[in-house]
């Protein structure tokens, strides 16, 4: 009788152990921030998300582990246009620059802008960054280290962006150049082991680590533990090296402690490049890639995980890399900037109570902003409307059929174009457009109305 007294009560213990720690959002004052950011990785280029070939386990267990997203959007279909809306929490079309920079590029990120870095600083965290900056030249004024970040080691912009098409290509170590035309096939462990160091560094106080991978945006240049190791080739080379940084980076969070005082976001800049064919990546089931604003250009793979505060749990809700700037800033218990429009949501209900969370909850629209920052399409729930497409591939869609509507719950592939059966539909979201376009107008950028 007293035997089963005693394992009744300790039964329960267990179980209250387990099931009562998700959801404490304020267990944790200041939780340790990291960003894990691959270039170009698409949405099917995970095993988690169906890839046969290419083995991700360290991703897959943080998406298994924490809430996985299938409706996450990055920013742009475009390097520099996703890095501005991740940093800023704005869509790109407010940066007063084109959708890529250039080592020659006039204009960069404009000192009025607040980055995360600078947010997350500001509200007392050691901040980091490790890997591809590309928000501006090399000019000083445009670097890390001017905006935000305490420390940084990595490229200014694309690694494709080398002789002889392009000046030297510069590895920095704050504002110094330490090498010109680096080791390629060094970058992804030289970042791997310099975030780790940072951490180790900034263990005792909140800190903010942003780790965008130079890869696997062309060319492709996997270390020698990984090359010739994947069935996918050398692009499963480098996405199978970039899951063993993760790997590193988790075990070495475990290894100081600091794991359940961690937030971990992953997501992709943008959708795979088709058109470098087997050096490019899979966008799953999502049309077309890298470039357009189709699923398949902006649709990635996006995942946050932070042990017992996050629940394990597939999330269908619309959300974007946007809403991952004013999510840190609150987490951080910081303030999310009120003097400039902020497109991002904050996430923390969804993160923390996704099953309180009203379901038929107003979603704000997602706008597709594509070539040159132009506006191409937008969604609004289930519905997605395109007022313009392109491709990378020169592939004419539909026969250049304008508008185009699609219920992207139910056709995600984007195959089926019910525009003629819906035209209430059309209507609605052609005036979401206009609206958003008058409001742009209205607020301009830091560069022409300030």
């Amino acid at each position: 009788m007293i035997r089963s007294l005693i394992t009744l009560i300790l039964f329960s213990i267990i179980l209250f152990s387990c099931t009562g720690e998700y959801g404490k959002k304020q267990t944790f004052s200041k939780p340790n921030i990291i960003i894990l950011f691959p270039d170009d990785m698409g949405y099917g280029d995970i095993s988690s998300n169906g890839h046969p070939s290419i083995q991700t386990p360290n991703i897959d267990k943080l998406a298994f582990q924490g809430m996985k997203f299938t409706n996450f959007y990055s920013g742009s279909p475009a390097c520099t246009a996703s890095r501005y809306s991740l940093l800023t929490g704005r869509y790109p079309i407010r940066s007063g620059f084109d959708w890529v920079l250039y080592p020659k590029s006039e204009r960069g990120i404009q000192a009025k802008e607040i980055t995360l870095a600078e947010a997350l600083k500001k509200a007392g965290y050691a901040t980091g960054m490790f890997g591809k900056w590309h928000l501006g030249s090399t000019r000083k004024e445009y670097l890390p280290l001017q905006n935000g970040f305490d420390t940084y080691v990595g490229l200014p912009y694309s690694n494709d962006m080398h002789p002889p098409k392009w000046p030297d290509l510069p590895l920095f170590n704050g504002n110094d150049t330490i090498e010109l035309n680096p080791d390629q096939s060094k970058l992804t462990k030289l970042y791997t082991e310099e975030a780790i160091q940072f951490i180790k560094k900034n263990k005792e106080n909140p800190f903010f680590v942003y780790l965008p991978y130079a890869m696997p945006h062309v060319p492709l240049f996997p270390g020698k533990k990984f090359k010739g190791k994947s069935e996918r080739g050398i692009y499963g080379d480098v996405i199978e090296e970039i899951d063993w940084s993760v790997g590193e980076i988790i075990q070495a969070l475990k290894n100081l402690d600091l794991d359940k005082n961690t937030i971990v976001f992953f997501a992709s800049d943008n959708g795979p490049w088709i058109i470098k064919g087997l050096d490019g990546g899979s966008s799953g089931l999502f049309r077309d890639g890298k470039g357009s604003t189709w699923e398949g250009g902006m649709r990635v793979p996006g995942i946050v995980y932070w042990p017992n505060q996050i629940k394990p749990i597939i999330n269908t809700k619309i959300a974007t890399v946007r809403d991952i700037y004013a999510t840190a800033i609150s987490l951080a218990g910081a303030e999310i900037p009120k003097d400039r429009v902020i497109d991002g949501n904050d996430l923390t209900d969804y993160l923390f109570h996704p099953e309180k969370v009203e379901k038929k909850e107003e979603e704000k629209p997602y706008f597709y902003y594509g070539l040159s920052n132009q506006l191409f399409a937008v969604r609004k729930g289930d519905w997605k409307l395109h007022i313009k497409t392109y491709s990378q591939t020169g592939i004419e869609y539909f026969n250049k059929k304008l508008p185009l509507l699609f219920n992207v719950n139910m056709d995600p592939s984007e195959i089926y174009d019910v525009a003629d059966e819906h035209p209430e539909i059309v209507v609605q979201l052609t005036k979401l457009i206009h609206n958003h376009e008058e409001e742009i107008i209205k607020n301009s950028n830091f560069f022409d109305n300030y």
